[in-house]
């Protein structure tokens, strides 16, 4: 039997200890390297198929599977954003309990940090008095939040640094080796190759959805387009000489090179759209159709969603989403026809339209902005209608930004034949007529008409003629039936106004009230009273 004394005993138990130990830490970092392995493999497997809209959550993930594997407390992930340049951290993980990443956007606040990102180099530090002096700053902040180690690696996309990964301790100095700084490297390029997957993925959709929304645009501008042509239309150009016209066509120029508003006056038929469209075809936005809707042609039930849209389901019937006229008119014109017709409740939202570009779809929340030039027009008194409060002033002066006031026919005589053999010509073509000119007597007549339908009415006599008469010469004899047509309705308008002043007469000019003439009448007192005007009628002494 070989005995040892106590001391040899006590080294040998040391030595025994140490290696038992050393043994233990083998393990241990043996098992950190393969939960590594582990990590990168399962990472490189998910990130292979995942969709673009799973990616950020995969990411996040990511990053904390990697900091639990390496016993680390946080971990984050910067990109670099290429319209500022500027270091963005887009996705972070921190163990709770301890502090999250605190700055979003870098902006200067670690220089030297920035600068190994940016240069492609590996920012290691064991401990914070591992850092060198140039990085004060960053040596700072890790002990003002009690951080005691950290790595970050830059990533790159297609040989281009894109961003950085960076993983720390709050609890331990952790130790690095080459092999694990490999792995933390492989597992930042999965993470990168994921992130330009999923931009490219997005720039993709967003380009097919673009596709998508002018492939259905060009649709609406075509049917809206086929829409136009199959109406008629006088020629594209405003005929005439006259001082008064010259007038118009010297404003029109004036205003079309701008987006001001428009606001077109004058009698029925006057050819305030012929206007509008010259204004627009002179206009930046000729390129795109021009867009019109007669407010006073549809029900004020229907004009909302005809001129904003409506979502399917907005109303009983709508069955179907529709894009209303101020969404056709984007980038364009819209020719907003009788605009004194408008439903006083439509007129808030067309004026913010007016204002801010904005309105929202009937039935929707969403706010949709356009870039639409608005022209109006209207036959109608609108200080009238404002008075009554049929019509908002501010939106008066909205569109009043730029009037032009087309004169009547019977103010431009001189136009008279101009227009005349315009017109003659042009529905002669369509009508396949051979005519060449219009008689002598014809056009002094047409000349001493007053035309209270004005260029409408003109066009309409000469079309209801040329199929009337053959020739080559157009005649035209029935200006002198409707002389007589307007005497004779001249005759019913002074018989009228004699019944309506015996019958004031009788009620002593007392309109209003019990016994009142409107009594009298059968009629609403503001019907009277609007009656009186228009037929001149004033209380006389009697």
């Amino acid at each position: 039997m070989v005995l040892c004394n106590s001391g040899a005993l006590a080294a040998l138990d040391s030595k025994l200890s140490e290696n038992h130990g050393s043994s233990q830490g083998a393990l241990a970092e043996l098992e950190q390297h393969l939960k590594l392995e582990r990590v990168l493999s399962e990472l490189s497997a998910q990130f292979i198929n995942l969709p673009a809209n799973h990616v950020d959550q995969g990411i996040t993930d990511g990053l904390q599977a990697l900091a639990e594997a390496v016993d680390d407390d946080r971990a984050h992930l910067g990109q670099i954003d290429p319209s500022t340049g500027d270091i963005v951290i887009t996705h972070a993980w921190c163990r709770r309990g301890f502090s999250p990443i605190g700055h979003r956007i870098l902006e200067g606040s670690l220089p030297w940090l920035e600068a190994r990102i940016r240069s492609g180099e590996i920012s290691l530090s064991e401990r914070p008095s591992d850092l060198p002096p140039e990085a004060s700053r960053e040596r700072a902040y890790m002990e003002s939040v009690g951080q005691k180690s950290s790595l970050v690696v830059p990533f790159r996309v297609a040989g281009a640094i894109t961003g950085g990964l960076g993983i720390g301790s709050f609890r331990h100095h952790q130790r690095w080796d080459d092999w694990r700084i490999c792995r933390v490297k492989d597992i930042a390029c999965v993470f990168a190759n994921a992130m330009a997957r999923k931009q490219a993925d997005e720039e993709l959709s967003k380009a097919a959805e673009e596709i998508r929304e002018l492939k259905d645009q060009l649709q609406r501008e075509n049917a809206y387009l086929r829409e136009e042509i199959r109406l008629e239309y006088p020629h594209g150009a405003i005929v005439g000489k006259s001082d008064a016209i010259r007038g118009v066509l010297k404003k029109v120029e004036q205003v079309a090179k701008t987006d001001a508003a428009v606001l077109i006056l004058g009698e029925t038929g006057t050819g305030k759209e012929l206007v509008a469209r010259t204004i627009h075809e002179m206009s930046r936005r000729q390129q795109r159709p021009l867009v019109k809707i007669n407010c006073a042609s549809l029900p004020a039930t229907l004009i909302e969603s005809e001129l904003f849209g409506r979502e399917k389901g907005a109303y009983t019937g709508a069955l179907a989403r529709e894009i209303g006229r101020f969404e056709h008119a984007d980038k364009s014109t819209i020719f907003l026809d009788e605009i004194g017709e408008l439903p006083p409740e439509l007129q808030p939202k067309l004026l913010r339209v007016l204002q801010e570009g904005e309105f929202e779809r009937l039935g929707s929340s969403k706010t949709m902005r356009v870039d639409v030039r608005i022209i109006a027009a209207t036959n109608r008194d609108l200080d009238a209608l404002m008075k009554q409060g049929k019509f908002r002033e501010d939106l008066f002066y909205r569109l009043d930004v730029f009037p032009i006031v087309v004169p009547p026919l019977r103010e431009r005589v001189e136009d008279i034949p101009l227009i005349a053999l315009h017109v003659l010509k042009d529905l002669a073509k369509r009508m396949g007529a051979d005519v060449v000119g219009i008689h002598a007597t014809t056009m002094r007549e047409f000349q001493e008409y007053s035309w209270p339908g004005n260029v409408r009415e003109l066009r309409n006599v000469i079309e209801r003629n040329l199929i009337l008469n053959s020739g080559p010469i157009f005649r035209a004899e029935f200006p002198n039936a409707l002389q007589q047509k307007k005497a004779n309705l001249r005759r019913l308008e002074e018989i009228d106004k004699e019944h309506l002043c015996t019958v004031l007469q009788s009620t002593h000019w007392r309109v209003r009230g019990q016994g009142g003439a409107a009594e009298v009448l059968g009629l609403k007192p503001t019907t009277l009273e609007a009656r009186m005007k228009k037929l001149g009628i004033r209380r006389r002494d009697s």
